[in-house]
């Protein structure tokens, strides 16, 4: 049976022995992986102009941090909505301009990786490239802050490892997001693995998010599986909100209206004192 130090065995830079201290990330002024939760919560992908600022000045009005949303989209029909691209990019620096929140976007090709650093605070790798390494090394060269989702089918030292490779290439700058993984259950998206955050926060010093949405696929069951990330000690939350998700282009089913998720803050800020941290209001 392996002991805790022959698991990390090849872990040199992200491993919690190689920092005993947690690292804390500051992303235009918002301290990620200190003592307040962060939320970052935006539409599944960028789809206009109304809809995006709509929802940024929605959720920004009910405590969230930095707007998500995906201007290239990976779906796995090759005849779903793509995403807007760089008209995406584009729309998410208007907002940006306009709200002054951060924006996570996700990247996913080394061809795309320097357009999307010019207008990206954080690049976002998703659950599909967790092992795309070439991909990883790229970001790694290009110091942005870099929120790494685990793959739906990754064991937690594969996870680590992933972050590794973008360490490896001198980006320190690691945001770890537990996203749910697959397993025999059918009856939600994914298997929302809340023990990987405790885990990965005693095996790493790197800032540990957990995405709901993605993680059930169903709205109405984000708010208990986010208070229970919260509580289970998470540094953060990646939701998705739309004002109309029934007329989403992307997973609309597990989006939440604004009302919603103004609902939720106020519940995680209850769940927040009791774990002492704080969120913002």
């Amino acid at each position: 049976m392996k002991s805790e130090k022959q698991t990390n065995f090849s872990l040199e830079l992200v491993n919690r022995e190689a920092k005993p201290e947690g690292t804390v990330l500051n992303v235009e002024g918002v301290q990620i992986g200190g003592p307040e939760i962060v939320v970052m919560a935006g539409p599944c992908a960028v789809e206009s102009w109304e809809q995006l600022l709509t929802t940024a000045e929605a959720i920004q009005a009910a405590g969230a941090r930095i707007l998500r949303g995906g201007a290239f989209k990976p779906r796995s029909s090759p005849y779903s909505f793509q995403g807007l691209k760089e008209e995406g990019l584009k729309l998410l620096v208007r907002v940006r301009k306009e709200t002054g929140l951060p924006v996570v976007t996700e990247v996913m090709d080394t061809r795309q990786v320097e357009l999307v650093c010019e207008y990206a605070d954080i690049l976002q790798i998703g659950s599909r490239n967790m092992q795309n390494f070439a991909l990883l090394n790229e970001v790694g060269l290009c110091r942005k802050p870099v929120l790494l989702k685990r793959g739906m089918s990754a064991t937690i030292d594969e996870y680590l490892l992933a972050a590794e490779y973008i360490f490896k290439q001198g980006n320190d700058k690691v945001i770890l997001c537990e996203r749910g993984i697959r397993t025999f259950e059918t009856s939600t998206r994914n298997t929302l693995d809340l023990n990987a955050v405790p885990m990965l926060k005693r095996r790493s010093h790197l800032p540990v998010i957990v995405d709901p949405s993605h993680g059930t696929g169903h709205w109405w069951m984000v708010p208990p599986l986010a208070r229970a990330a919260v509580a289970a000690g998470a540094d953060g939350l990646l939701i998705e909100v739309h004002y109309d998700p029934q007329k989403a282009l992307s997973d609309g089913a597990q989006s939440l209206k604004p009302d919603k998720f103004g609902q939720l803050m106020k519940e995680l800020r209850a769940v927040g004192k009791a774990v002492g941290k704080g969120i913002s209001s």
